[in-house]
């Protein structure tokens, strides 16, 4: 149970909270131990990898909300931002280390992978809300350098994998209710017969919405199954099948209407009826073969569709203009790839050598069709094009590690990424605005570890990125009709020292500082009525430092600490939407110069299968446009929960609590960077309750 209290501290005050939270430990701690595979593409400890990476697990999942967003458990994780919109028709706002700050909807700047299937489209869009959490058995999330071995729009790496199913095969069911409407249910079988293993897992969720017209509903169906051929070879087939028949946009707030009513959504939101419906189909083949214990082979292909239709708030007037492209859009995608990687160890005169080497090839074709919004009805077609997106890349990287006091990584990627845009209405005063364009970039990374003892490493990281602009961000340009093709590819280039060590038996602290210079970053033009146009700013530059804190104080206190802090600012000065002038120095809006995170979690020893905890959030305000005309303001909270799971012959019965925002603090939870109508501001929700039960029973 989360129980959240609301005083005003002062900055000094909420650092010795910090403090002395950081002092006790965390939930579940971090063990030298840990296994992660998203820094170097195969098994290690995250101990001894030569990068920030820190991994979530399956308890900590459970136990962090409904299981519905990835935010519920990101914010422990130190460099990530996952902003509280509660807005399900736009989905999860996530940004690492700045980047994909900008982002109106979506997940930009970051790639997301799950079970090896990349959820990321070849254009760098990815979307979070088709991760299936009550499946998941932990969640990765890597910053820095080695990031950008994955590729186009790789400011970190979000790995999600779920669970196997259990040696003896059981059934089970959860039921969760809470504010605002909020109702989810979930069915799920898991086992093993024979080679064959499986998980089938089901979710059923609901909510009024904390805002005017903000109701969702999803239904997700989640599978898994593997098939181990032989000893040396194994076969998993992931299947996803996500629905969102509702979902309502209730628009950003003015300031004067956030302070007013935070709770309210802007006339237009209900005038056209402003929301999203989306289902989103995929399945994937996962295959590895280790013909002995030194090599394996990996290979994936993986299929889907995505159906959307969206309905904007723009003026009928500016929606019946020659060059306009309406105000409803319905889009068909077909999305699909393959991948192919090669793992090898083997030993020099001097050291061993871990190498990988694959290549991947993603293609994304879709149909975009515009219509006229009537206040909520479908009008005149306004807009008919076929888009289409591949990515090729080829990777490398190999760890040497020449003796036991020093390990060196190295790495490159070269990419290639081609968009096409082929227009199928030409009318008076509209063009044929057919073209394409063409990226390419090649990516080396260097890194070194000075391992100082068994509990100590001590490592520093450089690495090239570049981030193409999507198509969707290629979508408009300001002044005329079609596609903004003369967005060019931003190019980066990333520094990183860190320190990992075991403070004592069961004490983990992990920091880590860096730097990004960004040239041609892609940042928002202009924002209104819907519409985002973008356009390349000059150079940008973000540093900042991140600690993740965890340790067992004894065999009943446990806590964990996550800290970052994030100077993003435009080294250039350029000219800001609207005319005005973003000065050299300013912030990057949406960016977070400061969050914290700190546990602290007890599991008497006189109560067996009963924990509680208290956590509490803090995060620096944003400012809202390039010229940083108005800022959020910063806020705590604290959180309770506490939970209860008993054994009885085959069941496994669990019930828990959770009180979120205690004290009822008013916040801002995100941003529409540079929106046009200045509703910039999209709050978070106020006091929230959450009870659900669960119950599974094994054969």
């Amino acid at each position: 149970m989360n129980f959240l209290f609301h005083t005003r501290h002062s900055p000094v005050a909420q650092a010795v909270i910090l403090a002395c939270a950081a002092t006790a430990g965390a939930a579940q701690a971090q063990t030298l131990t840990e296994v992660v595979v998203s820094a170097s593409r195969f098994e290690q400890q995250s101990f001894d990898a030569p990068a920030s990476i820190q991994a979530v697990g399956r308890d900590t999942i459970a136990s962090s909300g409904p299981q519905v967003n990835l935010s519920e458990s990101m914010n422990r994780v130190p460099g990530i931002s996952a902003l509280n919109r509660q807005n399900y028709a736009q989905d999860l706002q996530l940004s690492i280390r700045g980047s994909g700050a900008r982002s109106p909807f979506g997940i930009r700047g970051s790639r997301l992978i799950v079970d090896g299937i990349p959820a990321t489209m070849p254009d760098g869009q990815g979307q979070a809300s088709t991760v299936s959490l009550s499946s998941a058995e932990r969640i990765e999330v890597l910053r820095g350098p080695l990031a950008q071995l994955y590729g186009n729009s790789a400011g970190g790496v979000v790995q999600v994998f779920t669970a196997d199913g259990p040696a003896t095969p059981e059934v089970g069911g959860s039921v969760v209710v809470g504010s605002d409407g909020l109702r989810k249910i979930g069915l799920n079988a898991a086992g093993q017969t024979g080679k064959l293993n499986y998980l089938l897992d089901y979710t059923r969720f609901q909510t009024d919405g904390y805002r005017d017209h903000s109701a969702a509903e999803r239904r997700q169906l989640n599978a898994k199954l593997r098939w181990d051929a032989t000893d040396q070879t194994r076969f998993t087939v992931v299947m996803n099948l996500f629905d969102q028949p509702v979902s309502g946009d209730p628009l950003g707030l003015t300031r004067a209407q956030f302070e007013v009513n935070p709770r309210q959504a802007v006339v237009n939101a209900t005038d056209y009826n402003t929301g999203k419906e989306v289902a989103q189909n995929q399945i994937g083949v996962v295959a590895v073969h280790k013909p002995d214990a030194t090599r394996s082979v990996t290979a994936s292909v993986y299929r889907g569709t995505r159906d959307l239709s969206n309905r904007l708030s723009i003026p009928l007037s500016a929606q019946n203009l020659a060059t306009a492209a309406g105000g409803i859009v319905k889009l068909d995608r077909t999305y699909s790839g393959v991948g192919l990687k090669y793992n090898q160890k083997f030993a020099l005169e001097q050291g061993q050598v871990e190498a990988t080497a694959g290549m991947e090839y993603e293609q994304m074709e879709e149909d975009r069709l515009g219509y006229i919004n009537n206040l909520g009805k479908q009008g005149a077609l306004k807009r008919d094009e076929a888009g289409s997106v591949s990515s090729t890349g080829v990777f490398a990287q190999a760890n040497w590690m020449p003796n036991e006091h020093w390990s060196v990584v190295a790495g490159v990627r070269s990419s290639r990424v081609k968009f096409g845009v082929d227009d199928r209405f030409i009318a008076k005063g509209n063009p044929d605005d057919s073209g394409g364009v063409k990226f390419s970039a090649v990516n080396p990374v260097l890194g070194v570890t000075s391992h100082l003892s068994e509990s100590t490493n001590l490592y520093a990281n450089v690495g090239k990125g570049f981030e193409t602009p999507t198509l969707t961000e290629i979508a408009y340009r300001t002044g005329a009709s079609g596609p903004n093709l003369g967005l060019r590819a931003a190019s980066s280039r990333h520094t990183e020292v860190g320190l990992k060590t075991q403070l004592a038996q069961g004490h983990r602290l992990d920091v880590a500082a860096f730097q990004i210079a960004s040239d041609d970053e892609i940042v928002v033009a202009s924002s209104s009525g819907g519409r985002t146009v973008y356009t390349n700013a000059g150079r940008t530059r973000r540093t900042g430092v991140e600690l993740a804190y965890s340790g067992q104080l004894n065999r009943e206190w446990s806590a964990h600490v996550a800290l970052s802090t994030l100077n993003a600012r435009f080294v250039d000065a350029m000219t800001a939407a609207g005319g005005g002038t973003v000065a050299a120095g300013n912030r990057i809006p949406g960016t977070v110069s400061r969050t914290a995170f700190a546990e602290l979690a007890w599991k008497p020893a006189a109560l067996p299968g009963f924990s509680t905890a208290v956590e509490v959030l803090h995060q620096a305000g944003m400012m809202v446009d390039d010229v940083n005309s108005d800022r959020t303001g910063g806020y705590t909270v604290f959180n309770l929960r506490a939970g209860l799971e008993q054994r009885v012959g085959g069941w496994r019965l669990r019930q828990f609590v959770r009180l979120d925002n205690v004290g009822d603090k008013r916040y801002v939870g995100s941003v529409i960077v540079n929106d046009g109508n200045k509703r910039f501001f999209e709050p978070a929700p106020g006091r929230q309750w959450m009870l659900g039960v669960s119950a599974s029973h094994a054969f």
